[in-house]
């Protein structure tokens, strides 16, 4: 369902912090941006080279002519990587001052105290703070961002890693393998019902560039998951770039619930891409609602790759003034 609205009030998402970074890339997109990314990552060989073949890819590629005009997009105008000035936490008081109180007007402390069983807070680039319940680590549940997943899980992440969403897609998916940075990686184990939902967060801050995370979810065979996303940005007067990704594997008999909540100002250009393969007898339930932005260009895909698959979407997104949705 899409309505058309004059304006609503997102005064709570237009707080911004000074622009402020340990480091932040050089605007542009070249094979020596995407070496120093690589770097700063400390990437295995194996993902380095995938990030300079997608870049390949990129580089061949058309832009999508199917949605809305994107011929103001200069990608030498975006920085692709903006490093905040701290470091991955799971204790929320390490998080600095200003980081932390922009979370905390957004309500992510109290909603993990309330009703979640695990957090993942992104700013800018990198994820800042993560926690899980003792409980589920226990069970063998595996909820971490995503660089730590590469070297810590590189076979299951090599496995699984831009196979459901491939990066000749589209343009814009290519793009999201050469410079993705940050996101989530969910593994839970056969037949383990996480009962209460797990949720991320992802804040743009810094002004001319781009939010790319990666999330990745497989939910085994008889498992089941609620997996949260929220996503927000405040205003800026340029163009800033959001083009995540989302792959979702929902293995034999296994349920997984994926809700988002996108709310971006209206200079963002959203061009994200999300897609689940269903086995047999699984169960793949979206919960999305889509708030604002510039252009969004959004098409949640359901493989039903087994028998007795089954998926739902339910959707609900507000444009205002000449916000273009696709």
């Amino acid at each position: 369902m899409k309505s058309n609205i004059d304006e609503i009030n997102r005064n709570i998402y237009d707080i911004k912090n000074k622009d402020e970074y340990d480091f932040k890339i050089k605007k542009g997109l070249t094979p020596e941006i995407i070496e120093e990314i690589s770097n700063r990552k400390d990437d295995p060989d194996w993902m380095r080279e995938f990030r300079l073949k997608a870049l390949e890819v990129y580089n061949k590629l058309e832009l999508p002519t199917w949605g809305p005009d994107l011929s103001e997009l200069n990608m030498s105008d975006i920085a692709t990587y903006v490093k905040p000035k701290t470091k991955l936490s799971n204790s929320w008081e390490d998080v600095p001052e200003d980081i932390k109180n922009t979370f905390d007007k957004l309500g992510i402390p109290e909603a993990e105290k309330a009703s979640l069983a695990g957090v993942g807070a992104q700013y800018d680039s990198e994820v800042v703070y993560h926690s899980m319940k003792e409980d589920l680590i226990k069970q063998g549940v595996i909820y971490t961002d995503m660089e730590t997943a590469v070297k810590e899980y590189p076979e299951l992440v090599k496995e699984h890693f831009m196979k459901c969403v491939p990066v000749y897609d589209h343009k814009f998916v290519a793009l999201h393998g050469a410079v993705w940075s940050g996101g989530s990686f969910v593994y839970v184990p056969k037949n383990v019902k996480v009962d209460i939902p797990l949720q991320s967060y992802f804040r743009l801050n810094s002004p001319e560039s781009g939010q790319f995370e990666h999330t990745l979810i497989i939910v085994d065979e008889g498992a089941s998951l609620h997996f949260i996303e929220g996503c927000s940005a405040p205003k800026y007067n340029k163009v800033n770039l959001h083009a995540g990704c989302v792959e979702l594997y929902v293995k034999d008999n296994a349920y997984l619930r994926y809700s988002t909540i996108e709310n971006w100002s209206k200079n963002m250009l959203n061009l994200n891409t999300k897609k689940a393969i269903c086995g047999k007898n699984s169960k793949m339930d979206w919960v999305s609602g889509s708030f604002g932005s510039k252009i969004s260009m959004l098409y949640p895909m359901s493989i039903l790759n087994g028998e007795g698959a089954k998926t739902e979407f339910t959707g609900i997104s507000f444009a205002g003034g000449r916000t273009k949705f696709r």
